[in-house]
């Protein structure tokens, strides 16, 4: 193996070893834990680590479930998941009511303008996941399965059961 890879290994099973010690005080405590949410959260990718996978930016906006303390320069840092989750809802609601941006093509164009990012295939790779075309209307309905491919783009995995997505978006 290479060294970089083995540097990799190391830092994933010391950081497993120490989040199975803290589920198990967690679970020992009367708690619950969920190993895989804890190693996401803590070496998993930044939408992830942030508990905010649709990675939406800072702005004045104070969210619902924000974290107090904003580490991150860049990107809104909420205290768990379904808050990200309420929050992407908001923003697609906003999208669909406010701006009348109801397919695919439209969302991601607002979503991930094409100065930052490949705009053309995030909008390929989301219609796929939904199987539906860039330029099919959607409905409110679609709301979960969108975010859950948003969540896969953004962050080249989606780490959350349907039942937590579902909780996000009913909180919005």
């Amino acid at each position: 193996m290479r060294p970089a890879i083995l540097w990799i290994a190391a830092g994933l099973a010391l950081a497993a070893l120490l989040l199975s010690r803290k589920a198990s005080a967690s679970v020992a405590a009367g708690g619950s834990s969920s190993f895989f949410e804890d190693l996401m959260t803590a070496v998993g990718p930044r939408g992830i680590r942030n508990h905010n996978p649709g990675n939406i930016r800072r702005g004045g906006d104070q969210w619902q479930g924000m974290a107090a303390e904003q580490t991150d320069p860049e990107f809104v840092q909420f205290i768990a998941p379904e808050y990200g989750i309420r929050a992407m809802a908001v923003v697609l609601n906003n999208y669909r009511t406010l701006y009348g941006r109801n397919t695919i093509r439209k969302i991601i164009t607002r979503w991930a303008p094409p100065v930052e990012n490949d705009t053309d295939a995030y909008i390929n790779s989301v219609a796929r996941s939904l199987g539906v075309g860039p330029d099919d209307q959607l409905s409110v309905a679609h709301t979960p399965a969108l975010i859950a491919a948003i969540i896969r783009h953004e962050n080249g995995i989606q780490p959350y059961d349907v039942a937590l997505i579902d909780y996000g978006v009913q909180l919005a």
